[in-house]
């Protein structure tokens, strides 16, 4: 059997005509804008910035894009292709070039290394590298080896000649479930194999996709990053905790608690930080976006605590039931009581204080009188 030694097509979706009326092959413009000011309100972009990607790709704007798995359960990419308001799956293939995707990639073996090989030079120094899963960093990194290569040495090589660089994951941000001890094969975060690069990282167990594609779309159109953290997250999506916008956040400030699952507290709704809830903690957008666009489709959503997936020192670390301190807390946590602290005025203090009013009123009139004790008496007037 003869082998062809030409790559066969990779995973990827041509652009559409983004014609002004529908038709074969077609989109409608004004359909296709409200795809990109949907997408861009989803993923806190501005309707300018909507404008501008709808606008990119009128131009044939479609940056390429190499996606790399190591150590994880690529459930980061199932859970990408499932959204669909907007249709992510598609969406994301018209706006950029999906050419190196192990998941997804119709080509094996030799075939799909030539497509990598391609892929990095046709769009040296442009091209986004996407990171999904741990590094191994023990033993040389021999604990997950691809075509004979370590995960070490294929992201050392993708990531020197790419444009932007993105950890998807809580796996490729900082270890994730891999790096739980005693993390016998020293798996860790792309940040810290790829020193001294920025790394913008969308971490999650699964990470919510509308995060990454938020990043993506920022840099396919505005040729910029958003503005990240000390862990080089995108602040829009990991810049308060859950708990700042957690629906059950009225219960906690009343004190209505669930003790124990399913107890009445726990089938009323109410607060589950008794339970071991992580939110307090936890910086990332899954109470205001949920997953697969349904509603309650998140750990709380679904009466279960917040684990703590987002957070390196929380996720895979500290017990499920274990509650954490409150970071960050805000009203009416810390709110002023109404009124200021009063002391308790005895009743001999009460005395004294009425006999000094009133002296202190008998001379007043006096004064303004401008007369003496006795000057009310007849013949004393002056």
């Amino acid at each position: 059997m003869r082998v062809s030694s030409a790559p066969p097509p990779v995973a990827s979706a041509s652009l559409p005509e983004v014609a002004p009326a529908d038709g074969p092959g077609g989109v409608n413009r004004r359909d296709f804008v409200r795809v990109c000011l949907t997408a861009a309100a989803a993923i806190g972009l501005s309707a300018s910035a909507a404008a501008a990607i709808a606008e990119a790709v009128t131009r044939g704007v479609k940056p390429s894009v190499i996606w790399l798995h190591f150590q994880e359960c690529t459930g980061c990419t199932e859970l990408l292709l499932r959204t669909s308001h907007p249709d992510v799956g598609s969406l994301i293939l018209d706006l950029i070039s999906l050419d190196y995707h192990e998941t997804l990639l119709a080509a094996a073996g030799h075939q799909a290394d030539a497509a990598l090989e391609k892929a990095m030079a046709d769009n040296k120094g442009k091209y986004v590298c996407i990171i999904e899963g741990a590094i191994p960093t023990k033993e040389n990194g021999i604990y997950c080896m691809i075509g004979g290569r370590t995960a070490i040495d294929i992201v050392n090589e993708v990531a020197a000649d790419a444009g932007a660089i993105i950890a998807i994951g809580s796996c490729a941000s900082w270890g994730g479930v891999p790096s739980a001890d005693p993390n016998p094969t020293g798996a860790t975060g792309a940040p810290m194999v790829l020193k001294g690069k920025t790394v913008v990282t969308i971490p999650g167990c699964p990470a919510n996709p509308y995060n990454l594609l938020g990043t993506v779309l920022q840099y396919a159109t505005l040729k910029t990053l958003p503005e990240l953290d000390d862990k080089g997250r995108p602040k829009w999506a990991y810049g308060r905790t859950i708990h700042e916008h957690c629906p059950r956040r009225a219960h906690f400030d009343a004190g209505r608690f669930a003790q124990q699952f399913g107890d009445e507290g726990h089938r009323q709704g109410y607060c589950l930080y008794k339970l071991g809830c992580k939110g307090p903690a936890t910086h990332a957008n899954c109470s205001t976006n949920h997953f697969g666009e349904v509603p309650d489709a998140w750990p709380i959503g679904l009466g279960h605590p917040c684990f703590g997936c987002t957070e390196q020192k929380l996720g895979f670390r500290v017990p499920l039931h274990d509650t954490v301190d409150i970071e960050r807390p805000t009203p009416p946590d810390t709110y002023p009581g109404v009124g200021t602290p009063q002391g308790n005025v005895g009743a001999v203090a009460t005395g004294v204080v009425g006999a000094v009013v009133g002296a202190a009123l008998t001379a007043g009139y006096l004064a303004s009188k401008k007369v003496s004790p006795d000057a009310t008496e007849p013949g004393n007037d002056r």
